[in-house]
């Protein structure tokens, strides 16, 4: 913390932890639920080590369990640029370039980060025809740089046959963090989405949900156990770097999301009975957060259905309105992420429980170990 004038602030550097690098898991669990599970007990600060499999010991019959259902993009494009497409392209001709596609527009224009940067300008034409982009098929895909867009990204707008997201399905690749060094392989086009994703346009997984099996939901389910999915639409904001010393002077990048009647009734249900909403995950925790209003009729807080962009920033001091418990897993130093479960349980007690993590060889990140906070 640090007080400016009297008033305190939060400071990003609250929020630091040494990681020995060989802990940033690189690829997945042999299984999917055989990953490493980390039980934090908040009203005692009992920790226990297990592994995911065993998650449904702390589900209970009546429990709420929100999931977020999107789906991952191959937003990756290998591309090389069009020699004499524009002024600049004739100095460069046929550079590589590579793309990441965060936010699609209005038809088929897209807000994409693009590298090296320096080698694309307006005028600009790209093609694309797969990994390795030396376009042996001729290019199946094309783009043309329209303008620059916000920290150094590129709006541009697509050319192809047929359909946009067949062309994407067949040359792009997973877009994979950047801590993850190696490129995506066909691996991931199964591991980097969840079991249950439905709804194309994410850019990140929501990583907490990657454990999860469709046997083990339909155990949890069996078990009593209700389940609600929503979308929200993981935006490359969960990639950046927040900047400012101050956190109260961070803002978040906004996102799409929906949830739908049969879902806010499932959650909504829940809350007036009492029953405990666990999320999975961080993007459906701010999903559901960002659609709260308190119902007076009912007495208590609940979700309002439809769609929406959230900006929400959760940190120490929020009050949370849905959420009870949450599963998630280890995050960056100095993250939103990190900030948003110190606020569920306590900045402190969070940070002790990394150290016992990293202590004992947790898998930290997308494809490492989970944390139940309940």
């Amino acid at each position: 913390m640090s007080r400016d004038r009297g008033i305190v602030y939060v400071n990003i550097n609250d929020f630091d932890y040494p990681l020995p690098e060989h802990l940033i898991a690189q690829r997945p669990a042999d299984r999917r639920d055989a990953s490493r599970l980390l039980v934090v007990h908040r009203r005692t600060d009992a920790i226990e080590h297990r592994h995911f499999y065993d998650i449904l010991d702390y589900l209970q019959p009546g429990d709420c369990l929100v999931l977020n259902d999107s789906r991952v993009l191959p937003a990756r494009l290998y591309g090389r640029k069009v020699p004499g497409a524009s002024r600049s392209a004739r100095k460069e001709p046929g550079a590589r370039v590579e793309f990441l596609l965060i936010r699609r527009q209005e038809g088929d224009k897209w807000e994409t980060m693009v590298r090296p940067g320096r080698r694309l300008k307006p005028g600009d034409v790209v093609a694309f025809s797969g990994p390795g982009s030396d376009l042996p098929d001729g290019p199946l895909l094309r783009a043309e740089i329209l303008d620059y867009g916000e920290d150094g990204t590129r709006i541009v707008a697509f050319t192809y046959d047929g359909l946009f997201m067949e062309r994407l399905e067949e040359i792009g690749t997973m877009p994979l963090p950047p801590y993850i060094e190696r490129p995506g392989e066909d691996e991931d086009r199964e591991r980097y989405q969840t079991v249950y994703s439905r709804e194309e346009g994410s850019v990140a997984a929501p990583t907490a949900g990657l454990h999860f099996t469709e046997e083990l939901l339909a155990a949890a389910e069996e078990k009593g156990v209700e389940l609600a999915y929503v979308t929200l639409h993981v935006g490359i904001g969960t990639f950046r770097p927040v900047k400012v010393e101050r956190i109260e002077d961070h803002h978040m990048h906004f996102e799409e999301y929906s949830i739908s009647d049969e879902a806010a009734e499932t959650i909504n249900r829940a809350k007036r009975e009492g029953r405990r909403v666990i999320s999975v995950g961080t993007t459906s925790t701010r999903t559901v957060e960002s659609a709260a209003y308190f119902d007076e009729a009912a007495g208590c807080w609940q979700v309002r259905p439809g769609s929406g962009s959230t900006g929400i920033f959760i940190y120490p001091g929020y009050d949370f309105k849905i959420i009870d418990s949450l599963i998630t897993n280890f995050h960056l130093p100095k993250s939103t992420l990190l900030m948003l479960i110190s606020a569920l349980y306590d900045r402190e007690k969070i940070l002790k429980v990394y150290e016992e993590a990293v202590r004992e060889e947790y898998r930290f990140f997308s494809y490492g170990d989970a944390m139940i906070l309940i």
